[in-house]
């Protein structure tokens, strides 16, 4: 039996956008073009793992990127996936890391850890790509193959490890990193040089830059399956429309986890949520956070 509830008095998320991420309460200029809000690359999908990256990609469209060209680690996109939505653009991992128009690469979301794996992520990190999200398997490739991997040179990296993630990065135990969250996003935020989105019940966000915030928006019902790939694709899309990293990244966090709260509200979760009514949810709190009202 679905339960039709009006939504939620968004006007505290607003007051919250004004002051912290002001840049999610700018209209769309009329005279805007898909060019205008960037170009989201994702690089992910092995066997089996194509959900991913499909989930990376969608959340990024719908958190408002022009583009999304979408390269599976494997030889062709699986059949399924052109009928996920025909609006991302799918192709081998391969050819497009090829690609020169991308403004944010989203790498990880399914990738797995073999060979071709990690040619496809050294490509992109020897590009010095200003903007690069790290997520899942590329997490574990920069800790197995250091040697591919050196000091980063890209001035908008993020790392958005789980907990576990977390440890294999510190080389500590998952619970050494739960016992001290706080260090261990700071630890990996100043070891790799990059923003660190450490998951999880109060998500720490820390910068190699002193940066540190502890998220307080979310539920239970962000600790379903794809919920960090659909993370990955709003950081990636925040970034690729031109936000500066030092909003992009905790209103990234933020949205996330507001969205899982009026998903709650509306009794859709926070038991059975799926990831893709997250990356619904943003677009539409996006679109009230801007409307004229």
């Amino acid at each position: 039996m679905m339960v039709h509830i009006a939504p939620p008095n968004i006007a505290p998320y607003r007051a919250h956008a004004q002051q912290y991420f002001p840049s999610l309460l700018n209209p769309r200029p009329n005279n805007s073009h898909k060019g205008t809000f960037g170009t989201v690359g994702v690089i992910g999908g092995g066997d089996g793992m194509a959900g991913a990256a499909l989930l990376a990609g969608i959340a990024a469209l719908q958190t408002g990127c022009g583009k999304v060209f979408i390269g599976f680690n494997q030889a062709t996109p699986p059949s399924a996936a052109y009928a996920y939505h025909p609006e991302l653009m799918l192709d081998s991992a391969a050819r497009t890391v090829q690609r020169d128009n991308i403004s944010t690469w989203v790498v990880g979301c399914g990738l797995g850890q073999n060979e071709s794996a990690a040619r496809a992520l050294h490509a992109i990190w020897n590009s010095n790509h200003p903007q690069l999200v790290l997520d899942a398997d590329a997490l574990h490739l920069l800790v197995n193959h250091p040697k591919l991997f050196p000091p980063a040179k890209h001035p908008d990296l993020v790392l958005t490890p789980h907990p576990g993630e977390a440890a294999h990065l510190l080389d500590v135990s998952t619970s050494r990193v739960q016992s001290n969250r706080a260090w261990a996003a700071r630890e990996i935020a100043n070891r790799y040089r990059a923003w660190c989105i450490l998951k999880g019940y109060e998500t720490v966000i820390s910068s190699a830059r002193g940066f540190l915030h502890v998220n307080k928006t979310g539920n239970a019902g962000l600790a379903t399956a794809g919920s960090g790939d659909v993370l990955s694709g709003i950081v990636g899309s925040l970034l690729a429309q031109g936000m500066a990293a030092e909003e992009a990244v905790p209103a990234a966090v933020w949205l996330h986890g507001a969205a899982s709260e009026i998903l709650a509200y509306m009794q859709v979760g926070p038991i059975g949520l799926l990831a893709g009514e997250i990356a619904e949810t943003v677009r539409w709190l996006r679109n009230r956070l801007t409307a004229n009202i």
